[in-house]
């Protein structure tokens, strides 16, 4: 086990980290970002597409399946590559999680009913998760802990611009084509993705076959039991307020079961010789409050992108393609500082003053969306997205390296799979506690500002308000354009839900900043040993052979 008092054996400066590298990197690094892009895009992109699916496929509580189902298996599963990773490969691995992902294109684009769509986005999310993890592990494989920053910078960038373009293709897909090009775009991707890893992966280490031997290795019970925990609490927060009230045993029970869960599933890898989340992952504080400021990181990124299209569609009355639009300033700011910040990494080899800047900016953002309302101008708003950009970008390269530092390199595949986990696990929570907080204040404030009004009470309770302004039907279905007084109160409870929305997550905002002070500050490796890093050709007297760079140092 690494200690967090480890120092190196040299000292290096900045230009010593910057090694030649040959066209075999680049192609990796070329595919990787591909890779990142394909699996963002379609992150977010379902979202502004939700309206023209519930029209064409039917209205029912199931709808919110759509996102879930994805969001489960995207986290559920992103563990068990890591642990596969080490056995079979990164190669085969990253090539089976895009394979997956396209099936799961394929069974969502021309699904009839909402059944067969739900089935096609959870094999989706298994595929994203593959895709996540590999992608951040293949890095780790070919660069330096030092000089992760600026390549992971770069690839964050990529994945942080799509999950931000996405509602806006989604938006545009479903207004002036079909949702189904949603799915549909996929599948020529997946093809030149896979193409691209095919060409370029060659160039690392094979892993085991596909024996007997091998799969006994892989631990199917502790998957089993997490992708069980991660349902159960998903289920009680997909119900929790909406479909079942919060006091109900059908919320309380799942969730429950889910929560104690989690703890088991780390006892149960105790036990196993070659755990899917090891526990000496948590045994060291910095690597703890790396993966702890994840979880906040990625809860807070979903957290702004599920309640600003509230705003915009319920409050200033914008188009769910114009919604999309409306964030376009998150991923336009997010994007240099993403990459500015993991050059400034690898400048210093130091991590903790960025988590610290990054996580102080998230308060003041939130902060300020409390303020919003019906007479925000765009300024502001626009304004207070920049702020909240910035805070994703400068912290979105920096949390892996901060679990990483501590740990050995034998640990990166592990440990990056974890740290996707609890970044997934962040976007549950990040789509979850708003909504939660949103339909019981939004219950709370109807029955005490519309009484008499049966039928508006009717539509805006039990997670009616959600939907309506979701899908975009707010106004016709309440007729409100004929009722100025009607439409002044029921904007007047989407301010004051959404408003207590931004609060409870500024109470998250201010826990990450708490985060970043448990954190140690310790040098950055600045060589590499690892047996997945390229293969290099070496003469020898007997013949041409294959031997693997398994150590590298660039000091």
């Amino acid at each position: 086990m690494a200690s967090e008092d480890r120092v190196p054996t040299e000292k290096t400066t900045p230009e010593d980290v910057s090694p030649n590298r040959g066209w075999r990197f680049w192609a990796i690094m070329t595919s990787m970002a591909v890779a990142s892009l394909l699996a963002g895009l379609d992150a977010t992109a379902v979202s502004t597409a939700m309206p023209s699916i519930i029209a064409d496929l039917g209205a029912s509580q199931g709808y919110m399946w759509i996102a879930n189902s994805y969001l489960l298996t995207t986290t559920a599963f992103t563990p068990i590559f890591g642990q596969t990773a080490n056995i079979f490969g990164r190669r085969a691995m990253t090539l089976l999680a895009i394979s997956v992902f396209a099936i799961g294109s394929a069974i969502a684009g021309p699904a009839p009913n909402l059944g067969v769509l739900v089935v096609g986005r959870a094999v989706q999310g298994i595929g994203c998760a593959g895709i996540n993890a590999m992608v951040e592990m293949v890095v780790c494989d070919l660069v330096p802990l030092r000089e992760r920053g600026k390549f992971m910078g770069f690839i964050f960038a990529i994945y942080a611009i799509s999950t931000t373009v996405g509602p806006l293709i989604g938006g545009a897909f479903s207004s002036y084509v079909t949702w189904r090009w949603i799915f549909y775009l996929n599948l020529p991707l997946a093809g030149l993705t896979l193409a691209m890893v095919v060409i370029s992966l060659g160039a690392l280490p094979k892993g085991s076959s596909m024996s007997t031997n091998s799969l006994k290795r892989v631990d199917f019970a502790g998957n089993a039991l997490l992708v069980a925990a991660i349902t159960s609490i998903l289920i009680a927060l997909t119900w929790g307020g909406g479909q079942q009230p919060w006091s109900s045993w059908r919320t309380i029970l799942p969730l429950v079961l889910g929560l104690v869960g989690l703890p088991l599933f780390l006892l149960f890898e105790t036990r196993v010789p070659e755990p899917t989340t090891p526990f000496r992952l948590f045994s060291n504080r910095t690597s703890l409050a790396g993966l702890w400021c994840a979880f906040v990181h990625n809860m807070l990124v979903f957290y702004i992108l599920f309640v600003l299209p509230i705003y915009f569609q319920a409050v200033l009355r914008t188009s769910a393609f114009r919604s999309g639009v409306n964030i376009l300033p998150t991923a336009a700011v997010c994007m240099p500082f993403t990459i500015l910040s993991g050059g400034i990494m690898t400048k210093l080899g130091r991590y903790r003053p960025l988590l610290m800047v990054g996580f102080a900016l998230f308060p003041i953002a939130i902060g300020l969306f409390t303020l919003l309302d019906q007479n925000s101008t765009t300024g502001y708003w626009a304004g207070i997205q920049i702020i909240g950009a910035v805070a994703i970008g400068v912290i979105i390269p920096v949390t892996l390296p901060t679990i990483l530092t501590p740990l050995p390199e034998s640990d990166v595949a592990v440990a990056t799979a974890t740290w996707a986990f609890m970044r997934g696990f962040g976007t549950i929570w990040g789509a979850a506690i708003p909504l939660a907080v949103f339909n019981s204040k939004t219950d709370a404030l109807v029955a005490a500002r519309l009484q008499g009004n049966e039928t508006v009470n009717a539509l805006l309770t039990n997670g009616g308000a959600y939907t309506l302004a979701a899908g975009g039907s707010l106004y016709s279905a309440l007729d409100l354009d004929s009722n100025p007084a009607l439409e002044a109160i029921v904007k007047g409870i989407y301010v004051d839900s959404l408003k207590l929305c931004w609060q409870v997550g500024l109470a998250f905002a201010l826990f990450g900043v708490l985060l970043t002070f448990v954190a140690k500050e310790i040098p950055m490796r600045t060589e590499l040993e690892t047996e997945f890093g390229l293969v290099e050709e070496s003469k020898k007297s007997d013949g041409d052979t294959e031997k693997q760079s398994a150590s590298v140092s660039i000091s």
